[in-house]
């Protein structure tokens, strides 16, 4: 079964997170705060909510 375009734009967050390293509170990296915050809207969106479709674009998601 294919995934979900949300199932993807949800692992390339991750993955940019994880290469990214622990997003240090002391140091605020503001691109590692914005793919933080764009992982936390991506979970409290539904599956089909325009959000996902601009996640997708913003971060090259196909």
């Amino acid at each position: 079964m294919r995934d979900s375009l949300k199932d993807r734009v949800r692992a390339k967050l991750l993955r940019q997170l994880a290469q990214d390293g622990a997003l240090d509170h002391e140091q605020d990296d503001p691109r590692l705060i914005s793919v933080e915050s764009d992982l936390d809207a991506l979970n409290s969106v539904p599956e089909g909510h325009p959000l996902i479709e601009e996640l997708a674009v913003r971060y090259l998601v196909f």
